[in-house]
């Protein structure tokens, strides 16, 4: 795969790492670690929520295809039941697709200029499993993958969203592989288990993307001459 783009030197003090990999491969331990470290991490999964939840548009769109109770008494969307008709219906996934993500990219990019505007300086993660797909790379001063062994993958999907076996892997089938995400990226974590070790090598990969960033800024600048 070729290198894709990198935003040119901004000088707007931030270093905005795009944060990719498939589901389970522990991308929200590493963003969580930067986030200690002072970073603002942007989670276009935390935005999806919000937007399935809270814009009107979605909600009247998404009862009239799945049913008034596709939304629980506590006003959430029933994703499980979302999630087992998109990945089995290739035109409902390309509806909910349409409908939603030009929103939440749309809150993406408030957020980040929300960022710039309140002064803030230093590291901001873009922590989007489509970020590659939906090209805001260019965006980006980096790419960070973050990728994880499929039995490693499973046990996280199963633990955390309380999938059954079967769903994970159906879940995994329909993404792109861990090879995609790393040819794309500049730098590639591989998530073994252990969670610390993880975390460190998040923390690490932060200061390493960096300074290869300023050592490429002159020809990357001069390239733009």
């Amino acid at each position: 795969m070729r290198r894709r783009p990198r935003r040119p030197h901004a000088g707007d003090g931030l270093f905005i790492i795009g944060l990719v990999g498939p589901a389970g491969s522990g991308k929200s331990t590493v963003a969580h670690a930067i986030a200690a470290d002072g970073g603002a991490v942007i989670d276009a999964d935390r935005i999806g929520h919000e937007v399935t939840d809270t814009d009107a548009e979605v909600r009247a769109a998404l009862i009239a295809e799945y049913g008034a109770d596709v939304y629980r008494a506590d006003g959430a969307l029933d994703r499980r039941r979302v999630a087992a008709r998109v990945f089995s219906d290739a035109a409902a996934r390309a509806r909910l697709d349409a409908l939603v993500h030009p929103r939440i990219l749309a809150r993406a990019w408030e957020e980040l200029n929300q960022l710039r505007i309140s002064g803030h300086r230093g590291v901001v993660v873009l922590d989007a499993a489509l970020l590659l797909h939906w090209g805001m790379e260019r965006s980006c001063d980096a790419v960070l993958a973050v990728t994880a062994p499929e039995p490693v993958q499973i046990a996280r999907l199963m633990a955390s969203r309380g999938w059954s076996e079967a769903d994970a892997r159906a879940v995994l089938a329909a993404q792109k592989p861990n090879a995609w995400f790393a040819e794309a990226a500049d730098l590639t974590l591989e998530n073994t288990g252990d969670l610390a070790a993880l975390e460190r090598a998040g923390r690490a990969a932060v200061v390493r993307l960096m300074a290869e960033r300023r050592a490429a800024r002159p020809a990357i600048d001069e390239e733009r001459c």
